[in-house]
């Protein structure tokens, strides 16, 4: 027991001092850190890019198609009188290829590839609330998990010195080898106790490290919402259903469904195609040592009125009429799932408030009653199981305040998540804004290919 003893003791003094040594670090450091470097948000932020590239595509289907060729031929035969021929011919020439009708086909897709970059912008701010939400967890994990094990610590020490103080009795004759054995299995239980929150340390620490990038360095879990928390359960639904980017998102989808069913609509309608072409044709002839050059052009209309396609037009109106409708039934999900999380949020809060009020009693109360219990060996009126029984009390309250305590900061943020304003914005953090609004509007500038060829 005593090796046992020594070995969680300098483990103790391991893991209490290793953050102490550095630098002190707050909530809010640790959320610019996340938010800077966290590789969840940058990967959602390049989907944005790859998916607003989609806009380009969608408006090049009534833009022109202009291109240049170059033919090179060489031909020869040999007549039937042993005369032989060849002919070189070049052609250098443009093309011109423009859809001036559609049945409207092309707008449609471009609103559809609108509707989706607006899904993936908004599937970036729900990954920024993820990141977020999860670096407070962690945070507050480290800070619980510390503070258990330094707990643990100290009810271990006290129940080395019950065990020491039971048998010093049982060497004077006024104790009983039962009172050092109920000790010594206090201590057990308390060391094993101890283990255990030196593993959730470990697990914590690990977790803080993915999220912010960096190891915990002495943290405090000091934090200022500054009216970021909703009143009343109403008014935080009512929020939620304005700013939760997972709602907005579903919103954005519908659109998009939508415009699917009118790329499949039209798809029944004619298309109309403006086509052109200019060049020139030089042929050389070595035999007869003439050569000759041809300028020549054309320009047409071509009218494509689909009239039959084996049932594959129909079966497209139908599956985009079908997705529509499923992109409908899942924002009603959506809506519902964030309400659902609105409503947890509150009432864990509400539930963390109260038991720490609860904890705080129980922890003044159980500390009396120890020092009472403890008073009342000594004169030989309570047994060494009296006063384990109610150092255990005295733990498990101060241990039911340190978790609620963390559980209310959590439940704040989450709750803060859950109105869709867990944002760098939001929170105010010394950062540079993540969005892809500059790079939207500059592929929606669709002339930038000739720009960049001019250049």
């Amino acid at each position: 027991m005593n090796f046992r003893t020594i070995c969680v003791s300098a483990l103790a003094l391991v893991v209490a001092a290793a953050p102490v040594s550095v630098q002190a670090e707050s909530l809010r450091e640790a959320l610019t850190a996340a938010y800077n470097n966290n590789p969840n948000i940058t990967s959602a932020l390049l989907a944005v890019k790859s998916t607003a590239e989609g806009i380009v595509t969608a408006k090049a289907g009534r833009l022109p198609s202009i291109g240049a060729g170059l033919d090179l031929t060489h031909s020869f035969n040999n007549a039937v009188n042993g005369n032989f021929n060849s002919t070189d011919t070049a052609t250098l020439g443009l093309s011109y290829n423009q859809t001036l009708f559609d049945n409207g086909k092309t707008d449609a897709a471009i609103e559809q590839a609108r509707a989706m970059t607006e899904v993936s912008a908004q599937a970036l701010r729900n990954a920024e609330q993820n990141v977020l939400l999860s670096v407070v967890q962690a945070y507050m994990g480290v800070i619980r998990d510390s503070q258990l094990v330094q707990l643990r610590s100290d009810n271990v020490k006290f129940l080395q010195a019950q065990v020491k103080s039971a048998q010093d009795r049982l060497d004077i004759g006024e104790g009983t080898k039962l009172d050092v054995s109920q000790a010594q299995t206090g201590l057990a239980t308390g060391v094993a106790s101890y283990q255990a929150a030196i593993a959730n340390l470990q697990t914590s620490q690990a977790s803080y490290e993915r999220w912010v990038g960096h190891k915990p360095r002495n943290l405090t879990q000091d934090f200022s919402f500054k009216g970021m928390l909703p009143k009343s359960v109403e008014e935080a639904i009512a929020a939620s259903d304005v700013y939760h980017p997972a709602i907005l998102s579903a919103k954005a989808a519908i659109r998009a469904a939508q415009s699917g069913s009118d790329q499949a609509r039209a798809a029944f309608g004619p298309t109309m195609n403006l086509i052109g072409k200019i060049g020139t044709t030089g042929t050389l002839n070595e035999s007869a040592g003439n050569s000759t050059n041809v300028i020549s052009g054309s320009v047409g209309l071509s009218l494509s009125i689909p009239l039959y396609s084996g049932g594959v037009l129909g079966a497209s109106v139908r599956k985009a009429n079908l997705g529509q409708m499923k992109s409908e039934f899942d924002a009603q999900v959506t809506r519902d799932q964030v309400r659902e999380a609105v409503v947890t949020s509150w009432a864990t809060l509400q539930n963390a408030v109260a038991q720490i009020d609860a904890a705080q009693q129980a922890l003044n109360a159980a500390s009396l009653a120890l020092d009472a219990t403890v008073q009342s060996r000594d004169v030989g009126q309570s047994t060494t199981l009296d006063v384990l029984n109610a150092q255990s009390q005295v733990t498990q309250a101060r241990e039911s305040l340190i978790s609620a305590t963390s559980s209310r900061v959590i439940a704040s943020f989450a709750l803060v998540s859950a109105t869709g304003k867990l944002s760098a914005g939001d929170l105010k953090l010394p950062v540079k804004i993540k969005s892809a609004d500059g790079y939207i509007a500059t592929v929606e500038d669709v002339w930038q290919d000739l720009r960049a060829i001019a250049e």
